[in-house]
């Protein structure tokens, strides 16, 4: 009964061009009102000076407030009315479930959106030995015969897979990537930001966003000593093992473009000897990106189940699987230039990287897209007039 009231009190709402909340959204509703009354909280992270300028909180405002939040815990471990208190006020949680939903709500093409909610450690894995698996038949049709699968070819993994090839294969499942991405996050952005507030981006508002999100300056738990993982200590490791995967993450793409603007300005195609700049960039970027990745995964494996939403697990770990993947295959490749051991590792490299261009869209990727979107939002509210007047940014 209570079910079929609550459709129709939707269906109503729908009727009269209402916007309608979700039951994650409407719960972090209900946890931002009995916060903003609190306060407690107000000086750990972005999250808590955009309630202040809040007294209710719509679908934009939910969707806004979910995304800046970094999952860093301080908060439920600070709050006198976390579970088991009736109150049951579990911000991280909350807002983990919400930002599950804005991932697969704001996907293009929105029909993809639902791949959200499938993209598991086992599909990623078996996306990769699919396709490493497609491109051993390749090597071996090519070459003639399963020995050409350890032999060290002449003209190093050119010899294997013609440079026009891998552009082919690449590049269009990149620049979708990217495309859909940007599509969605662009939407994000346009609901989020109203209208009427007359806002405007600004030098100053986009400086102190991009500082946010590359210093991670909200997993330190609102006092420098970290936030929260597997209990009530503190931990800078999160903030320590993402920057190590996101710069690493950095380098291994700097690496990529560098050898690019050498093959096709210098006329200097790869492979590359040390200290070439793309054999350091690479070397150090996968070096970051592996430790970075196995940090994660063991914190993740760790983490206390209140902290985050349990439904999105399999998609973080897969994501984390297919960092690692890329990241260790590549190194393994990195060292074996001249060996019968390049054909195996180049596809398993190859297949590692199509899987995660392929999965970057509707995978964990997206995190970071959509908070780097809100902290940015944040930063230019942030310079507005108070429109509620209560507490200070």
């Amino acid at each position: 009964m209570h079910t079929l009231e609550a459709l129709t009190r939707d269906a109503r709402a729908l009727a009269h061009g209402e916007i309608v909340l979700s039951a994650p959204e409407t719960e972090v509703a209900r946890q931002l009102q009995i916060c903003n009354a609190c306060r407690y909280c107000e000086g750990f992270c972005a999250v808590f000076p955009a309630m202040t300028r809040r007294l209710e909180f719509g679908k934009a405002d939910i969707h806004f407030i979910a995304n800046l939040c970094h999952n860093c815990g301080a908060c439920l471990h600070a709050c006198q009315y976390a579970p088991p208190h009736e109150f049951a006020v579990n911000i991280p949680q909350a807002m983990a479930q919400v930002r599950g939903q804005t991932y697969a709500d704001y996907a293009w093409p929105p029909a993809l959106g639902q791949l959200y909610q499938r993209n598991g450690l086992t599909l990623a894995l078996a996306l990769v030995a699919g396709l490493t698996l497609f491109l051993l038949l390749a090597v071996v049709l090519h070459g003639q015969g399963l020995s050409a699968l350890w032999q060290a070819p002449s003209g190093g993994f050119y010899g294997i897979f013609p440079h026009n090839l891998l552009v082919g294969l690449f590049a269009p499942v990149f620049l979708f990537a990217v495309l859909a991405l940007g599509l969605g996050v662009r939407r994000f952005w346009r609901d989020v930001t109203p209208a009427t507030s007359g806002a405007r981006l600004s030098p100053p508002a986009a400086a102190e966003a991009t500082d946010a999100v590359l210093r991670l300056k909200y997993l330190d738990g609102g006092h420098g000593d970290g936030c929260h993982n597997e209990d009530d200590a503190y931990t800078l490791s999160r903030r320590r093992m993402h920057h190590l995967t996101f710069y690493g993450f950095l380098l291994c793409f700097a690496a990529t473009s560098v050898a690019t603007l050498y093959h096709y300005l210098l006329g200097a195609p790869a492979p590359y000897d040390l200290p070439s700049l793309p054999k350091l960039l690479g070397g150090v970027g996968g070096i970051s990106l592996a430790i970075g990745t196995a940090g994660l995964w063991r914190l993740n494996l760790r983490r206390h189940p209140e902290h985050g939403d349990a439904a999105q697990k399999p998609m973080d770990r897969a994501f984390i699987a297919l960092l690692f993947l890329t990241a260790t295959s590549g190194l393994a490749l990195w060292a074996s230039r001249g060996t019968t051991a390049l054909p195996l590792l180049l596809c398993l490299h190859l297949g590692a990287v199509m899987a995660l261009f392929a999965t970057l869209p509707y995978g964990k990727f997206a995190h970071g897209i959509f908070r780097t979107a809100s902290l940015l939002r944040h930063a230019v509210e942030k310079r507005q007039p108070n429109p509620v007047g209560l507490g200070a940014d």
